[in-house]
């Protein structure tokens, strides 16, 4: 950012700016857009834009703030709730959670995440991941017996990047050819099913 806001209708400028960022994604994606198309979008000079941004790298970081920003600000008042849950029902309601998010404000964040995962951004999903695997670690303090799950860190992984790519996916189809409800419990059922028959591997061998 060329200068730090201070003032309140500096602060306002940069916010139209971004606002303006994720318009011009949507519509002309990360390649296409320009620093032209952002701020006829933002109703202001190209001129004023680079007061506060350098080039349109920097507005995209800034978008990535805003999203991080905000994901954090949705998930993390879940994190109580959904740790006293069956794994089927936090599944569940965690993807809920996320899908509200990518459709929020005309689908916004929908349209920058499937841009970075399929532009080589993935990095972009990391804090995103970490704050799901610091997610998964409440909820196996509050069901100890998960933690007797072999590779518990691999699976963990494997579900979290699994469940944010096929919901991005299936978010992203124009005619998906299942609902989301479908999807949402078929991953519920699916790491409830690989859990639970974990455990009970686990319980008859304690037996044997």
């Amino acid at each position: 950012m060329a200068r730090k806001p201070q003032q309140r209708r500096s602060r306002e400028t940069v916010r139209a700016i971004v606002e303006a960022g994720f318009i011009s994604l949507a519509r002309h994606g990360m390649e296409g857009t320009t620093t032209r198309h952002i701020a006829e979008i933002a109703g202001i000079g190209v001129g004023s834009l680079y007061e506060y941004f350098t080039n349109k790298e920097a507005v995209f970081d800034a978008i990535y703030q805003y999203a991080v920003k905000d994901i954090v600000e949705v998930i993390r008042p879940l994190t109580p709730q959904l740790v006293t849950m069956e794994i089927r029902e936090a599944v569940i309601t965690l993807l809920r959670a996320f899908r509200g998010w990518l459709l929020r404000d005309d689908s916004r964040y929908l349209s920058y995440v499937s841009y970075t995962v399929h532009m080589a951004h993935r990095d972009n999903l990391e804090p995103i991941n970490k704050m799901l695997m610091e997610l998964v670690v409440q909820y196996v303090m509050h069901h100890p017996r998960l933690l007797q799950l072999p590779d518990l860190p691999t699976k963990s992984y494997i579900i979290i990047n699994g469940g944010i790519f096929t919901i991005i996916r299936h978010l992203g189809e124009a005619n998906p050819i299942i609902t989301f409800d479908q999807l949402v419990d078929g991953l519920g059922d699916m790491v409830a099913y690989m859990v639970e028959g974990a455990l009970r591997d686990l319980e008859r061998a304690e037996q044997r």
